[in-house]
């Protein structure tokens, strides 16, 4: 008998066999139509001119489906396997894995993903956590991330790091907090002695960046309590601009506010604090092409700062 299929001059094209295919998979013109992106009149019509190409009904057509007859299950077995094999060669490069990235919320949000933003129109595939640095150092050792933005450069040899940039901290206020100690530019020994009875914001109870600048700018220890504390320096820096208190932030998170005068510099110091951030990844060769792509634009970026 002669294959109508295969046949030459009857040889129906590459896209009824797809659309047969995959009614005959899933049972259903309306499910097969839905998986091609296709009209269900246009996945009618292919299977039918198929159907007159073959010279037979390949398909039942029910009120639930549409139930394979002997000749669909015949012509099924011909053209499935080189059929799958030709999409297989059309997709030779599948997408890559995403890059997995992690770090500070503040600088990932503010910073970093507006630098990758870019490279996502690239083919580029981004999974972002965010965190504090030891646990996702740890995590980093695992195999949970790729890439880490971490606050403090690792020990050991287990990871790189490589310096990414520098956030200096300044200490801010809004220009018309009711409770300010006097004009911007106050002398360092009254403000020391005058800030810390005011309101202060923080993001943590311990006070780390507000006690890390006392020290290193006033040379003493601090001794204050928060009046508003919250996990997120964003959302510090929203409390001062709206004038719950005083805080120290890192200057690429309020150089908006300080350029609009939303924000104030409380003190300006010839030897602000600094904190280094580092980018940090396993020694061991990545198989994701686009993890090397990620890390050269993180750190063109950063130079950018």
């Amino acid at each position: 008998m002669q294959d109508h299929a295969l046949a030459p001059g009857g040889q129906p094209d590459l896209n009824q066999l797809r659309t047969f295919l995959a009614v005959y998979r899933l049972g259903s013109f309306t499910a097969a139509a839905r998986q091609l992106g296709l009209s269900q009149s246009t996945v009618t019509a292919q299977v039918r001119s198929l159907e007159q190409r073959q010279g037979r009904e390949l398909f039942e057509r029910q009120a639930r489906g549409a139930a394979a007859l002997p000749a669909a299950d015949e012509l099924a077995a011909r053209v499935a396997e080189p059929l799958d094999r030709l999409a297989g060669a059309a997709d030779e490069h599948p997408p890559a894995e995403p890059v997995h990235l992690a770090g500070p919320a503040e600088l990932i949000g503010t910073v970093l993903l507006a630098a990758l933003a870019p490279l996502v129109a690239d083919g580029v595939r981004l999974r972002v956590s965010a965190g504090l640095t030891d646990p996702l150092l740890a995590e980093l050792r695992a195999g949970r991330h790729d890439l880490v933005v971490a606050t403090r450069r690792p020990t050991g040899r287990a990871l790189l790091a490589e310096p990414l940039a520098d956030e200096e901290f300044v200490l801010v206020a809004a220009p018309d907090w009711p409770a300010s100690p006097g004009p911007v530019g106050a002398a360092a020994e009254e403000l020391a002695a005058a800030l810390p009875r005011l309101p202060l914001v923080s993001y943590a109870d311990d006070l780390p960046i507000v006690r890390r600048y006392w020290r290193h700018v006033f040379g003493r220890r601090l001794h204050a309590r928060a009046a508003v504390t919250v996990p997120d320096l964003r959302a510090v820096r929203a409390a001062v601009v709206a004038g719950a208190g005083w805080s120290v932030l890192p200057e690429y998170l309020c150089r908006a506010e300080l350029a609009s005068g939303a924000l104030v510099p409380l003190h300006l110091p010839d030897d602000p604090p600094i904190n280094t951030a580092y980018l940090v990844h396993r020694p061991d060769p990545a198989p994701n092409p686009h993890l090397a792509v990620v890390r050269e634009r993180l750190l063109a970026a950063a130079r950018a700062w």
